[in-house]
């Protein structure tokens, strides 16, 4: 009985110590909102304890270009999670090039909601390295959602804005390290 009650109480504990927990949604930088997170730039490589560079490697040094922190192509990434930003993003893995929006109603199509799949393929940027796979709903007379079909187009031109937007990322750091 003292075993039970023990056990009750520490359950009991844990639960009250989450509910001190920050309640909410949590909150995605999008849009402008990248810009001003300072320090806090979720772009921005983090220190190690070696330092800037990630410090010693054991088999002769390491190569900057191959960022083992993202496996897939970081202009592609970051230009994809600018391109879907005005979405709410349900899951963003960068190990895996995965972003997956929850449904999207545009305030002037009320009776119709999108979501989007996004993958990264790889490590280059190039026009196979993306795939977008649209998803589209439209509300019945009695307010269920019904699965509508996409227009053929829509995919590929997601894509487009996603290469465009990331060439435009690697044109401006190319600029800012003088190598054009």
């Amino acid at each position: 009985m003292i075993r039970l009650s023990s056990i009750f109480a520490l359950a009991l504990l844990a639960l009250t110590a989450c509910s001190a927990l920050p309640q909410g949604e949590a909150k995605f930088p999008t849009g402008r909102d990248r810009s001003s997170t300072g320090g806090n730039n979720i772009y921005d490589t983090p220190d190690t304890i070696w330092g800037k560079d990630g410090g010693p490697s054991l088999f002769g040094g390491r190569d900057k270009s191959q960022d083992s922190a993202v496996t897939v192509n970081s202009y592609l990434w970051r230009a994809a999670l600018d391109t879907v930003s005005f979405m709410p993003l349900t899951s963003a893995d960068p190990f895996g090039g995965v972003i997956l929006t929850d449904w999207y109603t545009d305030p002037a199509t009320p009776n119709e909601r999108s979501k989007l799949n996004v993958f990264i393929l790889g490590r280059e940027l190039k026009a196979d390295g993306i795939r977008v796979k649209a998803f589209r709903q439209t509300k019945t007379k009695n307010g269920a959602w019904k699965d509508a079909a996409v227009a053929a187009e829509t995919e590929r031109k997601l894509e487009d804005a996603i290469l465009t937007r990331a060439r435009q990322m690697r044109v401006a750091a190319s600029d800012k390290d003088g190598l054009f």
